[in-house]
């Protein structure tokens, strides 16, 4: 673990060290940080593909050494065939195969676009360059990692009968054991491709094409029109007003919103009087957690269809009113989390002070589990979060963007460090984003520690069904008895539960020194330069 402050160039933080190391190498060869994360996105594409896949979508916070943050928004919206009509008789939109791939796979333009902005800021570095390592790893092969053994041996009997799915993620019918080696040879084709005709042709090439006929092919509702019709946007990130600094996540259709909520909930509750850890810190968080939800599903969609100004719900005046819900010695009720979601975060940081906090994902285990069969994408099924109810807030709209768990956040601090921060696992997300940013910014703690310290998920995530809040064991007595008596409906997980998500950070200090930490509980790194 990488738990000193570094006389570095850069750093990059990562839940696979190979990810972590193809960012790295970009550094080296004096790449910023936005074509060192391309490098890592392709790759950890590659190497995680239970978690994420260029089939998937995405989301970008960079945050300049001077200027304002800009978000990339690279979430792909409901296709032109997907109407509700076409979903008759179901009581939900299903979770695998062609009638869950029913929206525009946005991560690749979120790449394009963020090559567009690392140009403006002199990124030099050719496209077949950042595409290289991943090329490398999908045609040679790499370990099955631990995380992806579980997964597929988890997930074999729901998916093995979608299309495409046992060819690529099973080797003679049964999961990858962790070690042996995993091959893509379809999936290398493909990122050859992009990388010498452009990024463009996913959307708007023979690539296109060949996607297009494949997700017709198999039925789902995504056209060659709506391909082209896809291009990721550049956004304005939600700022938060704390007091550590200034907090920096997405705008909706994310629920970047919910973290910045609980953190400022938290900060007007009198966080900061507590200690790191204790019951009162935990209580505080899980409380504004459940306010945060609150908030979150009854506004929460794409942006063109909400009803509020999701920055106005950061005015201090409206978290004031809302931390003064929150009861110091009782839990509230609640009812039920958005559920599980797969997802990979990383975090570079460059020598002048550049920095990108990143997000991409399928959203379930495999998302849809269709994989096409030409190009070998494996389809997200980020869709399903859309609702069959024709009066729900997410009622599927062709051409509407669903609700997205994913949300990158960055901070800068009031002492001038700059911080990247984030993790996967849908309504995991915020909460542990409130444990690591509590525990580094508000209470001191050294950023390793904050990352690896046992943490805590209210509600259901990656592998769990559950709406209970879960602790990690490493949690003492005193303190697990303490908010018992609070009347907390509380499970005990393993010392270091994978349901806890993949954390890390990324931090660059006033004096251009650097600070990484990945998280135990995945295949991750933290590396300097």
């Amino acid at each position: 673990m990488l738990n000193t402050t570094l006389a570095a160039r850069g750093i990059a933080v990562a839940p696979h060290s190979l990810a972590a190391q193809s960012a790295l190498a970009v550094l080296r060869e004096g790449g910023n940080a936005i074509e060192a994360m391309v490098a890592a996105a392709a790759t950890i594409a590659v190497v995680y593909p239970h978690m994420n896949s260029l089939g998937g979508d995405g989301f970008w916070l960079i945050v300049p050494a001077q200027d304002a943050p800009l978000a990339i928004d690279a979430s792909g919206p409901a296709g032109s065939l997907a109407t509700l009509s076409r979903y008759d008789g179901m009581s939900k939109i299903p979770t695998r195969g062609a009638d869950a791939a029913l929206t525009v796979a946005g991560t690749v333009g979120g790449w394009q676009e963020a090559l567009a902005v690392a140009t403006e800021l002199g990124g030099k570095i050719p496209l077949p360059r950042l595409l290289e390592d991943a090329i490398h790893y999908a045609s040679a092969g790499i370990p099955t990692t631990p995380s992806q053994h579980l997964a597929t041996s988890s997930k074999q009997a729901e998916l093995q009968g979608i299309p495409g799915f046992s060819e690529t993620f099973l080797h003679n019918g049964a999961a990858p054991e962790a070690g042996s080696l995993f091959k893509q040879p379809r999936l290398a084709a493909t990122l050859r491709t992009l990388a010498e005709t452009g990024l463009d042709s996913f959307y708007r090439g023979a690539l296109a094409d060949s996607i297009a006929k494949d997700l017709g092919v198999l039925g789902a509702p995504v056209t060659r029109e709506d391909l082209a019709n896809y291009r990721a946007k550049r956004v304005l990130p939600l700022e938060l007003a704390h007091s550590a600094g200034t907090v920096y996540n997405l705008a909706p259709p994310s629920q970047g919103l919910v973290s910045q909520l609980i953190l400022g909930i938290a900060d007007h509750a009198g966080l900061s009087n507590y200690s790191a850890d204790g019951a009162d810190h935990i209580h505080t968080l899980v409380e504004a957690t459940k306010l945060a939800f609150a908030v979150r599903d009854a506004h929460i969609t794409d942006p063109d269809h909400m009803t509020i100004n999701p920055q106005s719900c950061l005015d201090p005046t409206y978290l004031e009113a809302l931390a003064a819900k929150i009861n110091p010695h009782k839990a509230a009720p609640w009812g039920e989390g958005k559920g599980p979601g797969d997802t990979i975060w990383m975090g570079v940081i460059d020598n002048d002070g550049l920095a990108v906090s990143f997000i991409q994902s399928i959203y379930h285990e495999f998302g849809s589990g269709v994989v096409l069969p030409e190009s070998g994408l494996n389809w997200q099924n980020r869709g399903a979060s859309f609702s069959l109810d024709p009066q729900h807030l997410l009622t599927l709209k062709p051409g509407k963007k669903p609700f997205h768990t994913l949300n990158p956040a960055a901070a800068r601090l009031k002492d001038g460090r700059t911080m990247v921060y984030g993790t996967m696992g849908g309504d995991g997300q915020p909460q542990t984003q409130a444990a690591v940013f509590s525990r580094y910014a508000v209470f001191g703690q050294p950023l390793q520690q904050a990352v690896t310290a046992p943490r805590w998920l209210l509600g259901r995530t990656w592998g769990e069904s559950s709406d209970t809040l879960k602790m990690e064991s490493r949690f003492n007595d005193e303190v697990l008895n303490e908010l018992k008596a609070r009347e907390h409906e509380m499970e005990i997980a393993s010392p270091f539960s994978e349901t806890m998500g993949h954390a890390g950070a990324a931090v660059r200090l006033a004096n251009g020194s650097f600070e990484g930490a990945f998280d135990p509980r995945g295949n991750g790194a933290a590396a300097g330069y």
